[in-house]
Formats: C-alpha cells, structure tokens, sequence
C-alpha cells in the first residue's frame, strides 16, 4: 500500500461505517490501484442526536479517492445497506448494482431525489449474475434474510476470492425466493476461499434463527384462537416473505386484509413489480375493513418499532381511521430492536389500558430473525473454510466473540477490525495495516453535518442544561431570560438575583474594562452562569447581547 492509501499488488478490505455498529454499512475492497465499495447504508439517530433522524458514515476517505472508485454494489434492500445512497452516490459519480427488487427501491430513491438522471443503475437480472468491476469479478449469492434477494457476494480477485455475506441465514423454507445451496457452498469452499466477512449480529443466540414457514405456522395458529376477534400484526415493511405469509393467513382464516401504513404499500408495489407476492389477496380500504365484522379482517400495520407517527402508534391513541377496542389483539412479528424498547413499551402500555391483547415473539413462534445464530455460523464455516474471518456488522462485542468462535471452529486466522482500520488480506499473514479517518456525518434540516459539528453539540448543550439569555444595558443593568431551568415558581427570584450579580460584576470592572466589550459580555457570562449553577445545579448556556446603539 503506497502512503496515500493506494492499494498496490494486495488486497485490502476497509470498513467506513458497520463494524463497531448494527447499521449504516459501507465496506470497501482495494486491489491494483482500485477500490469496490460493497453497500452504502445509513442508520438512524434514536436520539442520539437531537433532532436528528439521519447518520450516515462520514466518506471523507473515498470521496477524495472517488477516481480510483469503480461502482457500488449493493447486497440488498434494508435502509441500513441502501439508504445513504440519494445522499452520496451521484458526488461519489460510480454505477450502482444491484438484483431487480434492491434496484426498484434504490430507483425510486433516486426518482424522490431528483437524481434519476445522474445515477447509473445496473439491474443484475440473469440468475442474479456475475459481473466484472475494475480488478474486481462477482457473483451475486442468494441466501436467505428478512427481506426478498438478500445476496451474499462472491468478489474474486487476483490475490484470492472473498466471501461477503452481506446479511443473510439459514432457512429451508424461506417462502420467497430460493437461496444458495449447503452443496453450492461447500463447492466454493473446494475451491479455495481466502476470506469470510460476515455478518455477527446474532452471535450469541445459541439456536438457529429459524424458519419463515414457521412463522407461517406461528401465525396461523394465533389468528385462528382469535376467531371472533379484529386481530391487527405488525411487522417489519421490508419483510416480503412476513408479507406472503400473513397474505397466506388471512386467506386460510377467512379474512380480508387491510394494509395500514404507505411503507407497506410501497413495499407491495415494488414485490408484485417485480413478481413476488402475485397471490396476494387484494386489500380492502379502511372503511370496508370497520365494515367488516370483526373476525374476518386482518390488518397489516406499521409501527412495531413505536415510530409515533406509524399506523400502530396512531391506533393505540385511536387517532386512526382504524380502531381496535377491547378484546381485539395485536401480534408483533418483530423483534425489538435496541434502543426502541421504551417508544415500543409506550405503545404497548396504551394498547393494554384500552384491554387490547398483545402477543409478542416471546409468547409464541411469530417471528424469527434474518440473521445467523451461532449454528448457522458454524455450518457455514464448515461448508466455506476460509483462511481468515472478518466479522462484521455487528458491536465490538459481537465481532469479537465471533471471531472467537470461528477460531474455535478451526479457521485459521480472524482480524477484528472497527471502521477505520485496512486489513490486509493477502498476500502474506492477514491484519491491520493503517488507520484513516472516518465518522458521522448526520442529516440536520436538510444539510448533512459532521455528527460532532457545533450544531449538534450546542444542541445537545441545551437539552440538558438550558440557555440564558442575557441584555445588557447601560451600566450593567441587564434583561435576562431563561429557558429550561427547573425552577418553575422560583423563576422570578432567580431573574432577579442574576441581573443584580451581572450589575455587581460589572462594577468590579475596572479602568479600560469598563468599556472593553469582550470583558464586559465575559463578566456578565459568568455571573449568569453561576447564578443559574447555584439555583438550579446546572450550567447553561449563557449568550449575552449588547444592543447596538
């Protein structure tokens, strides 16, 4: 690798977003001078960031190296693989690849951005394909996932092939789609295989994730114990196969199916565009479903993350064209996924003290996960048997216990990145060989900002301490404002108490001082942020204007 980061006669992987992290993957493949960027996904803030939905990982390094850049190929369709690309991929100025459902969605995400013209899109359509990007030849996997083509990648190169699974499980009865095959696998494992990077999310869950079909079973056996009920499930939009099933049920159990949020509709459109779903039956609208009686609808509605403005969460405050009332029951077929757990308990909380029943993933078999347990990890390295792991997609802790277990299983070497960092995969003995800069970058309003930008910080400053205004007048008199001190009644108090320090200080200004503006605003800072410090024990942000005479 030159100084400049240039890959020379090698193979490098460099993770700029999604290892450290469950989310916002962008990795990227060097060899002779060229990079291959695989996913350009983005994640969401859960208040990390106030008034922020948006995190992208910061592309600072290939962005400045966008001419050795050759395309971006995308594994599928969840946010956390696509969703940065109407924010990216026209400055990053590649093709995008992508399977016809991946690139229905991306399409109409670029259609939205007005950047239809200034992408190239390329549909991989012939059993999913194999193409050739700079130094780079690959082949499209499918393997299973919670969304219709999740693909695994098969990126060969002149110093070894890369096996990058992208997210993916084991599932012998997936319901959409067909994915790749133990004997399919085990033959590219004949074949030599010089690294698996691979998805870590479910490390510790000792059982495999289980089957789709299933969940079929799961399903049907819940809505039939609810005969007489108006029975509403949620589940994750993106889930095709969730969708196929619940289609299934609703068909089975005598129910019409009234769909509740534009998520799923879209997800509809593009599945039935791009033939899935073709037997789904056709949805009733909301007015014929409150028709309906009560045991022959089912609805299908957003919300099962507690997102406030989801069909869900609109239901459970009966702000809704749909109403449920007591007796009728809500399944989630979702997992819960960190850092929602108390927007989700809100709307559980509503729904239960209206006396609507919730059955959940841990009561009974109506969801399972997309991602490996540790079986399936263990089968693929099995099948595969690589000579390095990189685990992925996933927190420090799940990478590293992966690579744990994949040592334990008899691969040769594992290299625990975080993004950041180029491992070297070949030639000579795998590892870490440099750090470059990388971080957030965060959607505020409609401009993307360094995640640790002033903005969001002062933000943050003043959702947990407050801001104090301050004017001053002449001779130190001052009109002063406070904004989120807990002080309620003693308000009035401690205004008046602050501008008599703020007075005080400015007599203790001395000669020049006394006419100097910036000791005049620092002396008034100080003495409102004490003040507010010793009324309230916080400190606040203090801003002082000096009108203009």
């Amino acid at each position: 690798m030159k100084a400049n980061f240039a890959p020379e006669e090698e193979l490098l992987f460099l993770a700029l977003g999604g290892s450290g992290e469950i989310g916002m993957n962008v990795n990227l493949y060097g060899c002779r001078g060229r990079w291959l960027m695989v996913d350009l996904g983005m994640s969401f803030s859960g208040g990390e960031y106030p008034g922020v939905d948006l995190v992208f990982a910061d592309l600072e390094f290939i962005e400045e190296r966008a001419a050795q850049l050759d395309g971006i190929v995308l594994t599928h369709a969840h946010e956390d693989h696509i969703g940065a690309v109407p924010y990216f991929a026209a400055d990053l100025g590649v093709p995008l690849f992508a399977t016809p459902f991946t690139a229905d969605l991306v399409a109409r995400k670029l259609a939205e951005a007005g950047l239809t013209d200034e992408v190239a899109l390329i549909v991989i359509e012939e059993d999913h394909g194999t193409l050739q990007i700079g130094p780079f030849t690959i082949t499209y996997l499918p393997l299973a996932h919670s969304i219709a083509e999740g693909n695994a990648l098969l990126i060969e190169t002149p110093f070894g092939r890369v096996f990058h699974s992208g997210d993916w499980k084991l599932d012998e009865d997936p319901i959409i789609g067909t994915p790749t095959t133990e004997e399919e696998l085990r033959a590219i494992g004949d074949e030599g295989v010089l690294a698996l990077v691979c998805d870590s999310t479910n490390v510790f869950n000792p059982a495999p994730s289980g089957s789709e079909g299933a969940v079929h079973r799961g399903l049907l056996e819940e809505v039939r114990k609810h005969s007489n009920k108006r029975v509403l499930v949620t589940t994750f939009a993106s889930n095709v196969a969730r969708m196929q099933t619940l289609g299934d049920v609703a068909r089975e159990t005598g129910r019409q199916v009234c769909i509740a949020g534009r998520s799923l509709e879209r997800i509809l459109e593009v599945a039935q565009d791009n033939g899935y779903l073709a037997d789904f039956p056709e949805p009733v609208d909301f007015d014929t479903a409150m028709r309906l009686p009560r045991g022959e609808v089912l609805i299908l509605a957003t919300g099962g993350q507690g997102e406030p403005r989801a069909a869900l969460a609109r239901i459970a405050e009966d702000s809704h064209p749909l109403a449920l009332t007591a007796g009728d029951v809500v399944l989630f077929s979702s997992r819960q996924i960190p850092g929602n757990e108390l927007a989700i308990g809100l709307v559980q909380n509503r729904l239960a003290a209206r006396g609507i029943e919730m059955v959940t993933d841990r009561q009974s078999e109506i969801h399972v996960s997309g991602h490996p347990g540790r079986p399936e990890l263990e089968a693929i390295y099995d099948w595969l048997r690589p000579q390095v792991l990189v685990p992925v997609h996933g927190e420090m802790r799940h990478m590293q216990e992966q690579a744990r277990l994949g040592l334990a299983r008899g691969i040769p070497s594992a290299v625990v990145q975080r993004n950041g960092e180029i491992v070297r995969l070949a030639p000579g003995a795998p590892g870490k060989i440099a750090e470059v800069r990388n971080g957030r970058l965060v959607l505020d309003g409609d401009i993307i900002v360094p995640a640790d930008g002033d903005a969001v910080t002062m933000r943050r400053r003043l959702s947990r301490d407050g801001l104090v205004i301050v004017v001053l007048g002449k001779g130190g008199t001052a009109h002063v404002e406070a904004i989120g001190l807990p002080l309620d009644e003693d308000l009035p108090a401690f205004l008046e108490e602050t501008r008599f320090d703020i007075a005080g200080a400015f007599s203790k200004l001395k000669g020049a001082a006394r006419s100097d503006r910036a000791e005049i605003v620092e002396a008034a800072r100080l003495a409102a942020r004490r003040a507010a410090q010793r009324w309230s024990g916080k400190r606040p942000q203090v801003r002082v204007i000096i009108p203009e005479v």
